[in-house]
């Protein structure tokens, strides 16, 4: 049975004590006690095994027994997808490209985006449930929202965007190259307008298609996460 796995922003010190909501969690949610064991991680890499040394509901206590490190997932994947009005979709998405391996999540405000105004704090909190539920090290770079237009002068080895309008498209599996880093553009309900799609395209994005039928953004996002990693 895998070991409980919280996370903390610094593994930098031999004796760290869990704040209050992670020493509930631990003694009192899990029922854990002094001598049992626990992984932390501190979504940069490091993955650490340590033993409860006071079991303290409040302040908990845990000294660290040994340090590993685990590479990032390569190459690079980063996905701009649009904000949507329903924010449980959105929150959806980035529970399931976290627990992929998605490197870079960027909410992508465009001309026919619904909303442009998030809650990083409660997705950052979804990704870092999302990171510990799929015994990850390497937490998500999460972006503030971005508009289209910034997006496009990110620096990627490959540019991709995913729309819906006519006009010449790859399936996505046909154009991945596995090797080299990846942004892919998703767009809101509604897809992104002409002058958008034609922005990007002047920006060295290639244009693809998401299998054959008309998807969701969210899901939109999810075909790509899946094909991209």
């Amino acid at each position: 049975m895998a070991l409980p796995f919280f996370y903390l922003n610094q593994l930098d010190e031999k004796k760290i004590t869990m704040d209050e909501d992670t020493s509930k969690h631990m003694i009192h949610v899990l029922r854990m006690q002094k001598g049992e064991f626990v992984l932390l991680t501190d979504g940069k890499g490091k993955k650490a095994t340590a033993v409860i040394v006071d079991d303290n509901r409040k302040k908990a206590v845990v000294e660290i027994l040994e340090i590993t490190t685990e590479d990032a997932m390569l190459p690079k994947v980063a996905i701009a997808i649009s904000l949507t009005k329903n924010s449980s979709r959105f929150e959806w998405f980035l529970e399931k490209a976290t627990e992929i391996g998605i490197n870079e999540i960027i909410p992508l405000v465009c001309e026919r985006t619904a909303k442009d105004k998030v809650r990083l704090d409660r997705m950052r909190q979804i990704l870092i449930s999302a990171m510990l539920q799929s015994q990850q090290c390497w937490l998500p770079v999460l972006h503030e929202p971005a508009k289209f237009e910034k997006v496009l002068e990110f620096s990627f080895d490959q540019k991709l965007i995913a729309h819906c309008e006519d006009g010449e498209k790859r399936q996505l599996h046909d154009v991945v190259k596995k090797d080299e880093s990846k942004l892919i553009l998703i767009g809101p309900e509604g897809d992104f307008t002409p002058t958008e799609i034609e922005n990007a395209i002047r920006n060295h994005f290639l244009p693809v298609a998401l299998g054959r039928t008309r998807l969701r953004t969210e899901t939109a996002g999810m075909y790509a996460a899946v094909g991209l990693r």
